[in-house]
């Protein structure tokens, strides 16, 4: 007993052998209970915040779990700090302790704000839902992002601040370097204000089928930087915002209805009755077809072509939708095959006559004309 006593009086750093075991202790605990916390964590209160109607308070827990129970270490560590009464001299070992510890509590307070950026989004997204206007949906990214870097932002401030440093002189520096820092990152700004043009003007959302320049696909993202499209062979392309706010831009997605317009050409055996009976019957098709816009559409004889007479089809669908476009454009063109065949006409290919005409010669009759 007397030996265990002698070696806990040894003192390491001007710091009994006693004291570094109370600390590691008492670090020891504060781990354990922050074992236990995150357990009654899983155990108790998300199972119970999973049952009532409220989405938030699960989210909210979910934000706080690791924020929270990183607290016990934090406690831990200040009682061992305490309890080590490190020295003041020849260096302020105690002062840069407190200071350490204050960075770290500020780091868990953010990274808890940083976490229940997520419960405010899910909050506004309801509410956005429930209106018609589509600028608060894509503006929420932009809500998102903006809060989680001024999180970070001011925590790094206060960081600095709590070891020690001002913050007025490194304000200042911002200012004094700001001309530099905008000119290296001019075209980071520009992306940025092109961004925000992009959700003012609106010529496309998230979610819409856009075509810009060889680009062609649906929008994801509409972020700080650049726009993510996804193309229909599921790559995806990132474009500075800058670069796509000021390409011209066809939005598939704002379409009413969508256009059918098919030339269907007949052979030349083809009469003057049988084109007209063609024409009017192709009309009534489309005049009691249910998929097709009844406002407007042309079927006319416009051509005399080189292998063909022409019939020009112009419509368009009621809907919008790839797969049934291409459904109701195939159904039009099956039912105007049906009714070419009922009236015995051919659809014409591509073809060319040749006449072969030869001289009498040498008391020989004229080849009669040939005709391939």
């Amino acid at each position: 007993m007397e030996t265990l006593h002698t070696l806990f009086d040894q003192h390491i750093f001007g710091i009994g052998l006693g004291r570094y075991a109370t600390a590691f202790g008492i670090l020891l605990a504060a781990l354990i209970l922050r074992r236990v916390a995150d357990h009654l964590f899983n155990r108790f209160l998300v199972p119970m915040a999973e049952k009532s109607a409220n989405p938030y308070d699960d989210l909210t827990l979910r934000s706080l779990r690791k924020p929270g129970t990183f607290l016990f270490t934090l406690i831990g560590l200040f009682l061992a700090v305490q309890v080590l009464q490190l020295p003041v001299e020849p260096m302020d070992v105690r002062r840069f302790a407190h200071a350490l510890l204050k960075v770290l509590i500020t780091f868990d307070i953010a990274w808890a704000l940083f976490n229940l950026v997520s419960v405010l989004e899910a909050y506004l997204t309801k509410w956005a839902h429930r209106t018609d206007s589509t600028l608060d949906d894509n503006l929420l990214p932009f809500v998102r992002k903006s809060l989680r870097v001024f999180i970070v932002f001011m925590a790094f401030l206060m960081a600095i601040q709590n070891l020690g440093y001002s913050i007025s002189g490194l304000l200042a520096s911002l200012g004094i370097g700001g001309v530099a820092v905008a000119l290296a990152a001019k075209d980071t700004l520009s992306n940025i204000f092109g961004s925000f043009m992009i959700i003012l003007d609106r010529p496309f959302c998230v979610g819409d089928w856009i075509k810009a320049g060889d680009m062609e696909g649906t929008v994801e993202e509409v972020g700080f930087r650049s726009t993510k499209i996804r193309t229909f062979a599921q790559t995806l392309i990132s474009v500075p915002n800058n670069v796509i706010a000021n390409m011209p831009l066809d939005n598939f997605s704002r379409m009413p209805k969508r256009r059918i317009k098919m030339t269907v050409g007949v052979t030349y055996e083809t009469t003057p009755t049988q084109m007209r009976e063609a024409v009017e019957r192709i009309r009534a098709l489309l005049r009691r077809h249910p998929a097709i816009d009844q406002d407007f559409f042309l079927v006319n004889f416009t051509d005399f072509g080189a292998s063909s007479l022409d019939i020009m089809v112009y419509c368009f669908t009621t809907t919008t939708v790839w797969a049934d476009y291409l459904d109701a454009r195939q159904d039009v063109c099956l039912q105007v095959m049906d009714i070419l065949e009922d009236l015995g006409l051919e659809i014409a290919f591509p073809s060319r006559s040749i006449y072969l005409r030869g001289k009498e010669e040498d008391g020989l009759p004229a080849p009669a004309d040939a005709k391939a």
